[in-house]
């Protein structure tokens, strides 16, 4: 069970999921309902799918979950957010389609990591679970996307890059490093030792304030519609 919480991300998830409603409370239009369904999609396709495949690719959490297990996710959980799309189709038309299918490719080519990991990098990140989750949103309301909506896919592009170079710096210590030595003395002559866990330390809290203040100015965006 510490596993499969561990696969789901929460904190990143819910970050990733906040861009969606802030998406959706920019646009000029709010349909309750429209915002669930899309949210439903993302959480299916990232919170699900992309996380499954990204273990599946070297085990980068390091957990347990049988290999069987990943797949069947990953498959059902893509599966169920196309569904979910499809249905869109039908009221917003081919361009949801078109989006959709964007969508799908950028799960598997960047969790997968195919044509060489050409995908794979900070600003792929930044766009992918960044931007598009904000343009979706606000997609999904009116069916063409905004000039605002294009202003907080920006900003959803620039949070999500700062949040790619402070966990990748945190995760690059934790899974990489040997080993480390030193000490820092203050002026007040205290010393303290350097170790991974001081390094990491203020990249870690940055990331989980950041998830927090992320969806706390999605529920404050919708809270004003």
């Amino acid at each position: 069970m510490r596993d499969l919480v561990t696969l789901l991300h929460l904190p990143y998830t819910a970050w990733h999921l906040s861009y969606v409603a802030i998406g959706a409370a920019l646009a000029s239009e709010l349909d309750g309902a429209r915002l669930a369904w899309t949210l439903a999609a993302f959480l299916l396709a990232v919170g699900v799918a992309a996380h499954c495949l990204d273990e599946l690719h070297g085990r980068p959490l390091g957990t347990t979950v049988p290999r069987g297990l990943l797949i069947a996710s990953a498959v059902a959980g893509l599966g169920a957010a196309i569904a979910i799309g499809l249905g869109g189709v039908r009221t917003l038309g081919a361009p949801l389609l078109a989006l959709m299918l964007v969508g799908v490719a950028l799960v598997l080519a960047y969790n997968l990591e195919l044509f060489g990991g050409a995908l794979h990098n900070d600003a792929a990140f930044a766009l992918a679970w960044g931007g598009f989750p904000v343009l979706v949103g606000g997609f999904a309301q009116t069916g063409s996307i905004e000039l605002a909506v294009l202003i907080g896919a920006a900003f959803a592009t620039a949070t999500s890059l700062a949040q790619r170079h402070l966990s990748s710096w945190a995760r690059g210590l934790r899974r990489r490093l040997a080993g480390v030595q030193g000490t820092l003395t203050w002026r007040d002559g205290s010393e303290q030792r350097i170790d991974v866990a001081l390094l990491v330390a203020p990249a870690e809290a940055a990331l989980r304030l950041v998830a927090a203040a992320h969806v706390l100015l999605a529920i404050a965006l919708l809270a004003a519609r």
